[in-house]
């Protein structure tokens, strides 16, 4: 029997957010962008578009988590997670980046150190994340300081690290 994801988006400050859960009610995905874009984060073929279901009933708590977040991000988005894609290292870095709190930031090297691994490799990770938001590689910036390597964009990472208190802006 093929997969199916409960999907729903909302509008945001940044953009149109989407994201799936699955049957257990936990995220699978995340994105900004059309729900179309969840099929390869959910682990499915991209012509696999019809195995994502609107299902407002089902993500109608995540939706008010995400709109907590937006309008105050001390509120952070401690949420139940079960990514479909990932090696086994990846899914180590992504526990990893789920332990940087709101307000905070690491660098790459940092992550690296905490996930036993070298920078590169962790950025590779963290680029791959099939959560965003929620396991914060946005929280992830240069040695110096600078804010690079973010799938979302680095005018998207800077919004998020204004509004949750990590840089000034």
């Amino acid at each position: 029997m093929p997969a199916f994801f409960h999907t729903a988006s909302l509008p945001t400050p940044l953009g149109e957010l989407s994201f799936a859960v699955d049957a257990n009610v936990a995220l699978v995905a995340v994105t900004f962008g059309p729900v179309t874009e969840l099929a390869s984060l959910c682990g499915l073929a991209p012509a696999q578009t019809d195995a994502l279901i609107p299902d407002p009933a089902r993500t109608a708590a995540f939706r008010e988590h995400f709109a907590t977040y937006f309008a105050d991000a001390r509120h952070g988005l401690d949420l139940p997670i079960a990514p479909r894609i990932g090696t086994p290292f990846q899914h180590l870095v992504w526990q990893t980046l789920a332990r940087i709190p709101v307000g905070d930031t690491w660098s790459y090297a940092r992550l690296a150190s905490a996930s036993g691994s070298g920078a590169r490799a962790v950025g590779a990770a963290a680029g791959a994340n099939p959560v965003a938001l929620v396991l914060p590689c946005h929280r992830v910036i240069g040695s110096n300081g600078s804010l690079t390597g973010y799938a979302g964009g680095i005018a998207r990472k800077r919004w998020l690290l204004v509004h949750e208190g990590a840089i000034l802006a």
